[in-house]
């Protein structure tokens, strides 16, 4: 027996249509229906469903532009002549294709003047602008290559389509030729409760049927072995979870969250921690510096530490200190500039704080480094604490994380003395350094009015991310990876 809706499927299959939506649209059914039909009449061995996923690409907007205007680099190949002087090149677009140029090795660099180098044949990057300038394509179209180069130019887009195809089998060409019984039961309706209290189930055959208001009906069979389509719900960032969950332990400890601006002076960034103004941590490799200057409290006592040290019996770094280069600007390398201008202004005792926030440094983006990554701090400031109570609430911390073997070794730190790296032990791993801590020096402290001592500790979330997670690629965690955020657990134990 078949419902209506398979019988008309099936015939339609027979002659020739083979996608959901040309069926559809003969049949004038719904797409739904018609793969509803077709998934039941491949259960019944008579219809083969094969099941495919294509990557279609088409340009972008900037991407349009050069397929009409052609690339950078052909551009400027094309005005070069026999040479022109580097000096020359002030615009965007002769930045982008120079370094395509000698990418492609299409030029030259000699003597402050670029030259061209031979021909330059018609590439497959300007072929596939050139197709999709007609209309979106499909990948298998496309060379991968040429493709590959579009898309980290941001010159092509993608998007992912799937698609059903329909073949009869022997067993369904008999069933069409030796006739198909659509009218002995009818599309089962949705089951409503009143079809429950008021029909009446008999069977016959061995196949149970449906008798309400005068009809038969026949309900779909269902098989529960078969896998179930896959449920992908909404959750949360798996970093964001992490990063959640340790703010969670520092207010459970009784800390508060203090936060700043991203953009700092170099006084509270540097100077305030008593780093030297020709410090290597100020170097611009190291460093985001901006166009802009910054105003900074007074700094006679700050400028007095730092030449000589006073009278916490330092000597200081010696030199002439300058507010000028105080007042520079920086994305803040650290989170300890926060910490200590919120020290500044709540100098008496007792003060319990820790932030969690972003940072900036210049690196080099590799599996193990990014330019912009989350820091942890946390400060205790009060009286009679000491360097045992720093231990103390450490371990605390990174047994609440779930690490539950912790050590400690000597470490130096510019603003701290005693200094010490924590490490805890990984399965497989062995021994991991997450952070470093330590007493703030008086040559911190001593210039804000803060009398008594400062227990200081942080360390670098994306790596405990790393740890936690699994990751071998710190990039994953800034990247919108689709597949990846649906792979990752929530359960995952943090």
């Amino acid at each position: 027996m078949f419902s209506e809706n398979d019988v008309k499927v099936l015939k339609a299959i027979s002659v020739g249509p083979s996608d959901p939506q040309s069926i559809a649209e003969k049949l004038e059914l719904k797409v739904e229906a018609v793969r509803a039909s077709a998934d039941a009449l491949s259960e019944r061995g008579l219809v083969n469903v094969t099941k495919s996923v294509e990557e279609i690409f088409s340009l972008t907007e900037e991407g349009r532009k050069y397929a009409h205007e052609g690339l950078p680099e052909r551009n400027l190949l094309q005005s070069l002549g026999s040479g022109k002087p580097m000096s020359e090149l002030k615009a965007p677009a002769h930045k982008i294709g120079l370094g395509w140029l000698r990418r492609k090795g299409w030029a030259t660099i000699q003597g402050g003047e670029i030259k061209p180098l031979g021909s330059a044949p018609r590439g497959l990057d300007e072929e596939i602008l050139e197709k999709l300038l007609a209309g979106p394509k499909s990948s298998a179209d496309l060379d991968k290559k040429g493709l590959a180069d579009l898309k980290s130019r941001g010159l092509v887009s993608s998007s992912k389509s799937k698609e059903w195809r329909y073949e009869i089998t022997e067993e369904g060409k008999k069933c069409v030729s030796g006739g198909m019984d659509e009218t002995a039961a009818q599309e089962m309706p949705p089951l409503t409760s009143d079809m429950i209290k008021t029909g009446q189930w008999i069977e016959k055959d061995g196949i149970s049927y449906l008798e309400y208001l005068g009809s038969t009906y026949r309900p779909r069979p269902y098989d529960v072995t078969l896998a179930a389509d896959r449920i992908i719900p909404g959750k949360k960032h798996p970093y964001q979870r992490l990063i959640d969950f340790m703010r969670e332990i520092m207010l459970e400890m009784g800390f508060v969250e203090i936060k700043g601006q991203i953009v700092q002076s170099s006084f509270w960034n540097f100077d305030a921690l008593f780093q030297p103004q020709d410090h290597p941590a100020r170097e611009m490799q190291d460093t985001f510096y901006l166009d802009s200057l910054a105003d900074i409290p007074d700094y006679t006592r700050v400028k007095e530490m730092h030449e000589c040290g006073g009278a916490v019996g330092s000597t200081g770094w010696g030199g002439c200190w300058k507010p000028e280069v105080a007042r520079q600007e920086v994305l803040r390398t650290h989170t300890t500039g926060v910490t200590i201008k919120y020290l500044a202004e709540h100098p008496e005792p007792p003060v319990k704080a820790f932030g969690i926030d972003r940072v900036y440094r210049r690196e080099a983006i590799d599996a193990t480094h990014t330019p912009e990554f989350e820091q942890l701090e946390g400060i205790v400031m009060d009286r009679d604490v000491t360097f045992s109570h720093l231990l103390g609430i450490l371990k605390e911390f990174y047994a609440k994380m779930g690490f539950e073997e912790v050590r400690f070794r000597p470490g130096y730190f510019p603003y701290t003395e005693p200094s010490v790296e924590p490490e805890v032990f990984i399965d497989g791993l062995g021994w991991v350094e997450l952070g470093g801590a330590g007493v703030f020096r008086k040559e911190v402290t001593a210039p804000f009015g803060i009398e008594h001592p400062v227990l200081a500790w942080g360390l670098g979330v994306s790596r405990v991310a790393m740890l936690k997670l699994g990751l071998k690629d710190l990039r994953l965690l800034y990247q919108s990876d689709i597949e990846w955020l649906r792979e990752t657990p929530v359960s995952i134990k943090l």
